[in-house]
């Protein structure tokens, strides 16, 4: 593992950062090598990580895919090496939050979509270009987009190739919520408390929960919960007892 994803970990919160400032943080093999190793690593860690962020260093999140390592015939480990750790990201037992601020194009976009929840800051940029391009989105980003704004919308951005600003992509559901610039780091790390606030298990049972019902029919989503619900976690019985001394 080289030095293009960094981790760090704050009392449960793990947060991984894109790290090639000088290059927009642009995806090359190399990062996704990185990422790889990282999310391995915290699939096996939900006994000390409750929360996982992904964010990017300097300037932006990201600028997309290297088209300059494109152009040089990037050399994959495997066939499809992108869509499967974007898949091992977003498969991630805990919840992933993605913190977008300044450029989030395309490739990017495609990457921040695995985060089950995206926190945007105000001068974010979002935009799906691969039209412009004459390319394909091959890392999910037909199938995570309009899941998260609606076919209609989706459309519009991948049609179009218009930039979103942090307030739109809140406004369309892109984000669950547009931070303030100079707070936005504060305001993800306050976000990601107050998850952690919250039952470990609970988080886990309830993202498998929607994963493994998401396009069922209503009638069959409601018997997997009911069927295949795990109930009670280890920490129920010390959580209402601590609210309950609380109370008094």
């Amino acid at each position: 593992m080289t030095d293009k994803v960094l981790r760090e970990d704050r009392d449960g919160l793990a947060i991984l950062t894109l790290n090639r400032p000088d290059k927009l943080n642009s995806l090359n093999v190399e990062v996704f090598k990185d990422l790889s190793a990282h999310v391995q690593a915290l699939a096996g860690q939900t006994d000390t990580v409750g929360c996982v962020v992904l964010r990017g260093a300097g300037r932006c999140f990201s600028a997309g895919h290297d088209l300059g390592d494109i152009a040089a015939g990037e050399r994959l480990p495997r066939p499809h090496f992108q869509s499967h750790i974007i898949e091992a990201l977003s498969n991630l037992p805990q919840p992933v939050i993605t913190a977008v601020h300044g450029h989030c194009y395309t490739g990017a976009l495609e990457l921040a979509l695995a985060g089950d929840i995206i926190l945007a800051s105000e001068n974010a940029k979002f935009g799906d270009t691969h039209a412009k391009w004459a390319l394909t989105p091959v890392w999910g980003l037909s199938q995570r987009l309009p899941r998260r704004v609606g076919q209609a919308k989706a459309y519009e951005m991948m049609f179009t190739c218009q930039t979103y600003s942090g307030a739109q992509a809140a406004a369309m559901g892109l984000a669950n919520q547009c931070y303030p610039d100079a707070s936005f780091d504060a305001d993800v790390e306050a976000f990601c408390r107050m998850i952690l606030t919250n039952s470990p298990f609970s988080h886990r049972a309830n993202k498998r929960l929607i994963q493994h019902t998401d396009g069922l029919p209503l009638e069959a989503g409601l018997a997997h919960e009911i069927y295949n619900g795990e109930g009670r976690g280890p920490d129920m019985e010390e959580r209402i007892a601590a609210f309950a001394n609380r109370k008094k």
